[in-house]
């Protein structure tokens, strides 16, 4: 659905190019959904365990720059995952004052074994792009989520 926005050729070209992007990446992620790959997690949930999964233990403070999620954001995530048994807070050895979250042996198992179902989703859905069209996207949305432009 194109703006209804009356204003310059530019405004106007800007609202329509966002509108699609903020639709197909809303459509893509209720596929995603729908398919139930990531199981009864949320996103941000599924976020933190998969980081966690391959960057090892981190602060909050490090997953919300991550994930750019709020610090309150991340730690109502962490309260969560961790009610349920999948991550564990631990203070820094080195410094006290530092909180460290790590995935517990059933937050890495659970991790492990739906992450390769998360990604064949993934890989599927966009089989509507060719591989260098999937590339063209990512260096577009690389470049518009670092603002690089002239």
């Amino acid at each position: 659905m194109p703006t209804h926005y009356h204003g310059t050729d530019q405004e106007i070209l800007a609202l329509d190019t966002f509108i699609k992007l903020s639709r197909a990446s809303d459509a893509l992620m209720a596929r995603l959904s729908h398919r139930g790959t990531m199981l009864n997690l949320t996103v941000s949930q599924f976020g933190v365990l998969e980081t966690l999964y391959h960057l090892g233990p981190l602060s909050p403070g490090e997953l919300s720059t991550k994930l750019l999620k709020s610090g309150g954001n991340i730690t109502l995530v962490i309260d969560n995952l961790e009610k349920q048994g999948l991550v564990q807070r631990e203070r820094d050895p080195e410094d006290r004052r530092m909180i460290i979250v790590s995935l517990t042996p059933a937050g890495r198992d659970l991790i492990g074994h739906i992450l390769p179902q998360h990604v064949a989703a993934i890989t599927e859905e966009l089989s509507c792009l060719t591989p260098e069209e999937q590339k063209t996207l990512g260096a577009l949305c690389r470049k518009l989520g670092k603002k690089e432009c002239p």
